[in-house]
């Protein structure tokens, strides 16, 4: 069982601080305006960017590394909120996204 709360990605607040900790590659090819991007395994070392007094909707491609980040953001004193399904349900519910390369976004 897990101390924090896991949504679908419809219920993620349109105002919400949406952290995506998926690679570099993923990143670039598509991910949703606005969100943050600490790839996981740079999480400790970032923790510092990242308001413990916000809530953290956490993102990857399908949940797992989420989970994993959320899990351990909420050891940490941070309210983190996993969502489940990722960015690919993100895109196969019609959510917006956009790319830093200049072509049309997509999940990787």
């Amino acid at each position: 069982m897990s101390d924090f709360d896991t949504v679908p990605v419809n219920d993620v607040p349109a105002d919400a601080v949406i952290l995506d900790v998926r690679e570099d590659y993923e990143w670039v090819a598509g991910h949703a305006e606005g969100a943050v991007h600490i790839p996981l395994d740079q999480l400790p070392a970032r923790l510092d960017e990242l308001d413990p007094d916000e809530d953290l909707y956490v993102i990857c491609r399908t949940g797992g590394r989420s989970f994993r980040a959320a899990r351990w953001l909420t050891g940490q004193g941070y309210a983190a909120i996993n969502v489940a399904g990722g960015m690919d349900q993100w895109l196969e519910s019609g959510k917006p996204l956009v790319s830093d390369n200049g072509l049309k976004p997509l999940v990787l």
